[in-house]
């Protein structure tokens, strides 16, 4: 079963009115409909790791602290490698297209989620066709 790659911030993790940092919970009760494995992705360091809240995640949350950001396809090898995983076990989406295509170059499929928009029906439908 593959494991969705998810983007943290700005994707899972989003500004509140309050501009406190909070789950969005929309996106959080249409990734528990896949019983699959979720792993948050981040480049915070450890003053953003809990400024943004990730220290509070349900799924769990890899950070290379900046060293080397998510534009860089280095990043996405530590990752595979740190979990034992195959570009092919896993499906990732992200904000930042620079870091799409990034995973992509590595052979992670990838998609752009466009986080101004939230489609999640268009998130749920590239997961259940990917997965």
């Amino acid at each position: 079963m593959k494991t969705i790659l998810v983007d943290a911030v700005y994707c899972f993790v989003i500004e509140a009115e309050s501009g406190n940092f909070e789950i969005f919970e929309d996106m959080h009760e249409m990734l528990e409909m896949f019983p699959n494995r979720k792993i948050l992705l981040t480049g915070a360091d450890d003053a953003q790791f809990r400024g943004f809240g990730l220290d509070a995640m349900p799924y769990e949350v890899f950070t290379l602290k900046h060293d080397p950001e998510k534009t860089d396809p280095e990043y996405f090898r530590a990752l595979l490698a740190h979990f034992n995983l195959k570009s092919d076990d896993v499906v990732y989406f992200e904000h930042s297209l620079p870091a799409v295509e990034s995973a992509a170059s590595v052979g992670i499929v990838s998609y752009h989620y466009d986080n101004a928009a939230r489609d999640l029906g268009a998130l749920k439908e590239f997961l259940a066709k990917n997965l």
